[in-house]
C-alpha cells in the first residue's frame, strides 16, 4: 500500500526536483520510504507503506531488460498463483517476493489484458522506456483512487488531486458543472472532479497513452445473471466465498487489525479472521454509538477492543483537515468518525480489513426495502392511475399520506439516485449562485446507469448504480482517503471479484424480502457470529449533526464561515443564511443540506484560500 505520483512532458527538463515535490504533497501514503524515476518524457514518484516483503519491494521497479518501469498502490493476492504460472509456463525469475514485480513480469506476457487476472485493489502505471507509451489501470470496484489531467501540453496522474498542485502545468480551478450534483449527492458523481479538468479512471478501466492520445477502455463491467441454487446452497456459498476472500486479505508481513461496529458486515469479517485486536468508534449518545456492541462481539470472539468517544469538538475541529484529505469536498458524515478510527488503530498496526461492499453487493439498504403498504398499493392500483392520483395530490396544500402518493407513482429510474439524496435539482439551482447553475440534473448521471440494466428488476436496478456510483465515489473515496491520511492500509474483502461473482448470480428474493435485507448473507454470517449481531438492523456512522447545529457554539461556527465573502461566489448568501436559522429555530431540519455547503466552502478555503 502506498501512493504515487507522476507526470507525461518532453518540455520539462528539470524533473527530479518536481516529482519530489509533487510526492511530498502525498507522504502521509507511504512515510516508510521513496523512490523516482526520471527521463526526458515522464516522471514517476512513489511513497511506501510497507505491507509485503518489506525489504525487496522498494518502487518503482524495473524490468529485468530496463524496458519497464512500474508505480504501483494496492495489493493483489493471488499475485503467487500468478507468479507460479510464469515460472512454470514462462520460465520467468524474480528478483523481489512483492506483489508489484508479478504485475509488471505478467504485463511483459499479457500486455492490456493484465488488469483482469489480478484479483485485489490495485492503481498502477507501467512505463516503456523504449517506445515512450503507458500504460495503467484501476481496479474492478475503484477501491483504489487513479486520478489524470490534460493540462498545457502535460500528463499528470497519481494517487491524489494534492500531488498536481505544484506542477506548473497545472491549473487550478472549480469545475462549475460539478458544484450542483455534489449538492445533490453530497460527493461529485461524475467523471471529472470538482477540480476542472481532472479526472477519474472509472473502475474497471485501464489506459493507454502514447504521449498525446489518451485512451480509457473498460476490461470490467458489473452484470446480474441469476443462477440456480436453492437457499440454503447459496447461504453455503456464500459462507465458503467470503471465508475463502477474507483467508487472502490477511496475506501481510506485518500485523492486522479490524475495524469492528454493531452490524453485521464488520462482526462477520471480524469473526473470520478473530484479529488480535478491533477498533470502534462512537459519540457516547443514545442512537449514535455501537462501541458497547462491538465491544461485547469482541469480548465472545476473545479479541482485544479499543474504541475512543468522539466529542462535538473534535468532530468540528476535524473537519479541515478531512476536506484536505478527501481532495474533493465530500459531505458523507461517516467520514469523521472514519478518520477517527483510522487515528485509533494506526497506533498499533498497518493493515485494518473492513466491511465495505457487503450492502450494494447483498441488499443490505433500507431504501432496497419496500413497504408492505406500497407494495399493497402498487399492487391494487395500476401505474397510470396512481400517476393520475399524485398528479392531482400535488396541486394540493400538504396533507398527511401526499408524499406517499408522489413517491409510488414515479419509477425507479425517475426518483432513485442512491444512498444520499440531499436536495432536488430546483433546490440545488436556488440555492447555487447564477454563475454555477447548471442545466444539467441528477438523471443526466443516473440514466446512462440505469439503461443498462432496464431489464432487471427494481432491486437490480438500485444496487447497480449503487455498485457504479455511491460506492466508488463516496464510500470507497472516504474509506482510502480516511485511511491513508494516517498511513493505514484498508483492506475490503467483500469487494473481491470471486465473492461478486456470487452476488450477482442470486436471486432478488434471496437478497430482500419483505423487510428483510441480506437475507441469504445474514444466513451465511450466523455460522460465525450470534443471532443478536446477524440480524442487527444497519446502523452505520450516525452523527448529531442535527443537534449540534442547533447549539449557540456550533451555530455561530458555522455561520462565520456562511458569512464569508467568498461564499457568494458559489451560493445565494441571503437563502443559504435563512437555512441556518431556520434550523438553529427548530423549524425545519436542514442539517443535511447545510453540512454539505459547509463541507464544500471548508475544502474551498482548503485548496483555494490558504493553499
Amino acid at each position: 500500500m502506498c501512493g504515487f505520483t507522476g507526470f507525461y512532458d518532453a518540455g520539462i527538463k528539470e524533473k527530479d526536483e518536481l516529482i519530489d515535490k509533487m510526492g511530498e504533497a502525498i507522504a502521509h501514503r507511504g512515510p516508510d520510504s521513496k523512490g523516482s524515476y526520471t527521463d526526458d518524457y515522464v516522471a514517476l514518484g512513489f511513497r511506501r507503506l510497507s505491507i509485503i516483503d518489506l525489504e525487496g519491494g522498494t518502487q518503482p521497479i524495473h524490468s529485468d531488460d530496463g524496458k519497464y518501469v512500474i508505480i504501483f498502490n494496492g495489493e493483489i493476492y493471488n499475485y503467487r498463483e500468478i507468479r507460479k504460472e510464469l515460472i512454470e509456463k514462462y520460465g520467468m525469475k524474480f528478483n523481489t517476493n512483492s506483489d508489484t514485480e508479478v504485475i509488471l513480469k505478467a504485463y511483459e506476457v499479457y500486455k492490456e489484458k493484465t488488469a483482469a487476472l489480478l484479483r485485489g485493489m490495485f492503481a498502477f502505471v507501467i512505463y516503456n522506456k523504449e517506445t515512450h507509451e503507458m500504460y495503467g489501470a484501476r481496479d474492478y470496484f475503484g477501491i483504489k483512487p487513479l486520478y489524470y489531467a490534460q493540462m498545457n501540453g502535460s500528463l499528470l496522474f497519481g494517487s491524489e488531486i494534492k500531488s498536481f498542485l505544484p506542477h506548473p502545468s497545472f491549473k487550478k480551478e472549480v469545475n462549475k458543472d460539478a458544484l450542483k450534483m455534489y449538492l445533490i449527492f453530497q460527493y461529485t458523481p461524475t467523471k471529472e472532479s470538482m477540480f476542472k479538468g481532472v479526472y477519474k479512471l472509472e473502475p474497471g478501466s485501464y489506459f493507454t497513452y502514447d504521449g498525446s492520445n489518451f485512451k480509457a477502455t473498460k476490461y470490467f463491467s458489473f452484470e446480474y445473471k441469476e443462477t440456480k441454487r436453492t437457499y440454503e446452497e447459496a447461504v453455503k456459498e456464500i459462507g465458503d466465498t467470503v471465508q475463502e476472500s477474507v483467508d487472502y486479505h490477511q496475506i501481510s508481513d506485518v500485523e492486522v487489525g479490524s475495524f469492528l461496529s454493531g452490524g453485521v458486515d464488520s462482526s462477520y469479517i471480524a469473526s473470520s479472521v478473530k484479529p488480535m485486536k478491533t477498533y470502534s468508534v462512537g459519540f457516547g449518545l443514545d442512537g449514535f454509538d455501537e462501541t458497547n456492541i462491538a465491544k461485547k462481539l469482541s469480548k465472545i470472539l476473545k479479541m482485544k477492543n479499543e474504541r475512543k468517544e468522539i466529542s462535538a469538538e473534535e468532530f468540528f475541529k476535524v473537519l479541515p483537515e478531512v476536506q484536505y484529505h478527501s481532495d474533493e469536498p465530500h459531505a458523507n458524515l461517516s467520514a469523521v468518525p472514519l478518520y477517527y478510527l483510522s487515528e485509533l488503530a494506526a497506533k498499533d498496526v498497518k493493515v485494518v480489513l473492513s466491511g465495505e461492499g457487503a450492502d450494494e453487493m447483498f441488499g443490505g439498504y433500507d431504501s432496497y426495502l419496500e413497504a408492505p403498504s406500497a407494495k399493497i398499493y402498487k399492487t391494487i392500483v395500476p401505474f397510470g392511475l396512481r400517476r393520475k392520483i399524485a398528479k392531482a395530490a400535488s396541486k394540493k396544500k400538504y396533507f398527511k399520506g401526499q408524499g406517499f402518493l408522489q413517491k409510488n407513482a414515479r419509477t425507479v429510474e425517475e426518483s432513485y439516485i442512491g444512498q444520499a439524496f440531499i436536495m432536488d435539482n430546483k433546490e440545488a439551482d436556488a440555492i447555487t449562485a447564477k454563475d454555477f447553475r447548471s442545466t444539467m440534473t441528477y438523471q443526466d448521471v443516473t440514466k446512462p446507469y440505469f439503461d443498462k440494466v432496464k431489464d432487471q428488476d427494481d432491486l437490480h436496478k438500485k444496487m447497480y448504480l449503487d455498485m457504479n456510483v455511491w460506492l466508488p465515489n463516496d464510500i470507497l473515496l472516504k474509506a482510502d482517503k480516511m485511511t491513508m491520511a494516517h498511513s493505514l492500509e484498508l483492506r475490503v474483502p467483500y469487494l473481491d471479484k470471486k465473492v461478486w461473482a456470487l452476488a450477482s448470480s442470486l436471486k432478488s428474493s434471496y437478497c430482500v424480502q419483505g423487510k428483510h435485507s441480506k437475507r441469504a448473507f445474514r444466513s451465511a454470517a450466523l455460522a460465525k457470529i450470534p443471532l443478536e449481531w446477524a440480524k442487527r438492523k444497519k446502523v452505520g456512522f450516525p452523527v448529531p449533526i442535527r443537534v449540534w447545529l442547533r447549539e449557540d457554539k456550533y451555530y455561530n461556527q458555522v455561520k462565520e464561515m456562511f458569512e464569508k465573502d467568498f461564499v457568494k461566489e458559489f451560493f445565494n448568501q441571503e437563502l443559504l443564511l435563512k437555512w441556518l436559522d431556520a434550523h438553529k429555530n427548530n423549524k425545519v431540519n436542514c442539517q443535511r443540506k447545510i453540512y454539505t455547503i459547509y463541507s464544500f466552502l471548508l475544502w474551498y478555503e482548503q485548496y483555494f484560500v490558504l493553499r
